[in-house]
């Protein structure tokens, strides 16, 4: 029975917001419920949709041609547009799947996938089209969530946005931590890519087709802003806002690292260089710097937060890898076969925000 439950709780996240996504990559639909959001809440759901197309896939020759609307289909939650108490559910249908090219990896599991220590712990049982439950389309209900919350954020003045800093070699300006302005996030939406420096756009670009054209793909890494988050939002210790940050961000698979503020850079720093100063500016309390990233014991200080997370490269590649038979147990090639992202990086930038603005709503409700 307790092994039960906790893999009930594993797709589940949130204290004051209870949010749970289902589905499987192939299955008839994937989905999320989202409970603790007051009631009397206008969602524009025609914006709502306009966030979900910007993580969708088969939009451009850099991602994959998996051609999946990922509309919106509400059951519950909402009276005439307007929350109304009861958990808000939604799902959004998979029309189309193609399950032949994963017939193989039932039996060889893909290289840097969850295909092998999936198979041990659901005894065989896992779905493996598409990944099942593993799958990065499931954070196309995660963006649902998320785009809820950007929303409900809004209207208190909090707003979010991020950027591609680097795919590769190529590297994009990255935010001035001290000053980012919701103007340095509309910039980044009228570029090719979510970038700042058109410039890196281009470079970016051919990164990603280089690898595409070798049957190979890339990593990368995403920078996050939150701007207009009070002060003392957060708790000590174990629920600070890094820890509810990192918790949701990790839930988005091939993210291998998160670093906030100077993150690991300030390893080499020395006191005097990492701290923070503080000056009024006229009655607003604001830090000379900012390499803390906009949270001290785990508390916003007001200033923006900021962070970045590191995405592995795509393990689903053509170019024929070592692996093993399950049923034979011995070693084996295999040629991976369908369709798939040689870089999740550009299609990732809304996930990050939508992750980042649920654990911050989370933690806003708390204190509200």
């Amino acid at each position: 029975m307790i092994e039960e439950v906790v893999r009930d709780l594993a797709s589940q996240y949130g204290k004051r917001l209870r949010l749970s996504i289902f589905g499987q990559s192939h299955s008839a639909a994937i989905g999320m419920s989202l409970d603790g959001l007051p009631a009397g809440i206008k969602i524009d759901t025609d914006e709502l949709q306009a966030f979900m197309r910007r993580r969708a896939p088969g939009q451009s020759e850099l991602t994959t041609q998996r051609a999946e609307p990922d509309k919106l289909e509400i059951l519950s939650g909402l009276v005439q547009g307007t929350t109304c108490g009861a958990p808000l559910a939604m799902i959004i249908r998979n029309t189309d799947p193609r399950s032949g090219d994963y017939r193989d990896i039932q039996d060889t599991p893909r290289p840097s996938h969850a295909d092998y220590p999936a198979h041990v712990k659901f005894k065989g049982f896992q779905d493996t089209a598409g990944g099942g439950h593993f799958s990065g389309r499931l954070t196309a209900p995660l963006c649902a969530a998320g785009g809820i919350c950007l929303q409900i954020l809004s209207g208190h003045g909090i707003q979010i946005g991020a950027h591609i800093l680097q795919i590769g070699g190529a590297v994009d300006d990255p935010f001035d931590p001290v000053n980012i302005t919701s103007d340095d996030f509309e910039a980044i939406r009228r570029n090719p890519l979510p970038v700042l420096s058109g410039e890196a756009s281009k470079v970016m670009t051919g990164e990603v087709m280089a690898a595409k054209e070798r049957g190979d793909s890339v990593g990368g890494i995403i920078e996050c802003a939150a701007i207009g988050l009070p002060a003392g939002i957060g708790d000590p210790m174990f629920d600070g806002i890094e820890n509810r940050i990192a918790a949701i961000v990790f839930g988005i698979p091939a993210v291998k690292g998160i670093e906030f503020g100077s993150g690991f850079g300030s390893a080499g720093l020395r006191g005097s260089e990492n701290n923070d100063s503080f000056y009024m500016a006229g009655s607003e309390v604001r830090t000379r710097t900012n390499h803390c990233g906009g949270i001290l014991g785990g508390l916003s200080n007001g200033m923006p937060v900021v962070f970045r997370a590191a995405f592995k490269p795509t393990p689903s590649i053509g170019i024929k890898q070592e692996s093993i038979s399950l049923s034979r147990m011995e070693n084996t090639e295999l040629h991976i076969r369908g369709r798939h992202d040689p870089c999740i990086v550009p299609r990732a930038v809304p996930c990050i925000e939508a992750a980042a603005a649920i654990a911050l709503y989370d933690a806003y409700l708390e204190e509200y």
